[in-house]
């Protein structure tokens, strides 16, 4: 049986975790092998959420292992500040190729935290690069969830995760969430009801002014809200009001 309890828990505070509660009656995962797993008790445990949606072709596989093991054997580190990997050329170029047209180039981040500050970010530089520098408002989502930095909080819709946190960005707004329990709760796949939902960015537009907004980022299906699946036409209406208004769109 494995058993790799360390004998003190309390200098790593963790993330999302009632840490008093953990650390009373911790759970160990020491291993883990393609879809499961090792508890430090020996049980087997399913992992049905890949890692934190990172472990998508499962743990421990061997091509993957030999692969990282190669590269941290052959450079471990590059930066990327006026120098080079070519790896990381090749990287980009396999997903350029991957992804739809129009989808030409690729920045690599850390985290999905960072992946959306850098986002909002570039949408603000890109705004004033084109002389469109009075485009700052940012627009999220009731129940949306964006990573835990002050962007992705800000545009977030997760009361719980804002809270404690005062005022965060300026100039953010919401529009409200697709979850319409009367009439979707039954739905299979994407439900019928709630298209109109995105109407709200028109009252927005209205509100604020087109030229004072540079981007809406929306979680195309919602996560930490409950995986709530689109309204059919809802992401394509956004799509054509963020384009009609010269908006851009993110999706996380």
């Amino acid at each position: 049986m494995l058993d790799r309890n360390p004998n003190d828990l309390r200098a790593f505070w963790m993330p999302f975790t009632a840490n008093r509660q953990f650390k009373q009656n911790p759970r160990m995962l020491v291993a883990a092998q393609d879809m499961h797993y090792t508890s430090h008790d020996g049980r087997q445990i399913l992992d049905g959420t890949a890692g934190l949606w990172c472990c998508n072709a499962g743990h421990c596989r061997p091509q993957i292992v030999e692969a990282i093991q190669k590269s941290a054997a052959e450079l471990d580190y590059a930066p990327a500040f006026q120098m080079g990997h070519p790896m990381a050329f090749e990287l980009a170029n396999t997903l350029v190729d991957m992804a739809p047209d129009g989808f030409d180039h690729v920045f690599f981040t850390n985290s999905g935290s960072e992946s959306v500050d850098t986002a909002l970010k570039i949408a603000l530089a890109y705004h004033r690069a084109r002389g469109e520098g009075s485009r700052t408002r940012l627009i999220g989502r009731e129940k949306g969830y964006h990573g835990v930095g002050f962007g992705g909080i800000s545009v977030g819709g997760l009361v719980n995760n804002r809270r404690v946190f005062g005022t965060l960005l300026n100039g953010v707004d919401h529009l409200p969430h697709t979850y319409l329990g009367d009439v979707n709760r039954w739905s299979k796949g994407q439900p019928e009801h709630g298209a109109d939902l995105a109407d709200e960015l028109e009252r927005m537009v209205a509100l604020h002014g087109a030229d004072t907004i540079a981007a809406v980022i929306v979680e195309p299906v919602a996560g930490s809200a409950g995986v709530i699946l689109p309204p059919k036409g809802y992401l394509e209406k956004l799509r054509a009001i963020t384009k009609k208004y010269g908006i851009l769109l993110i999706f996380d």
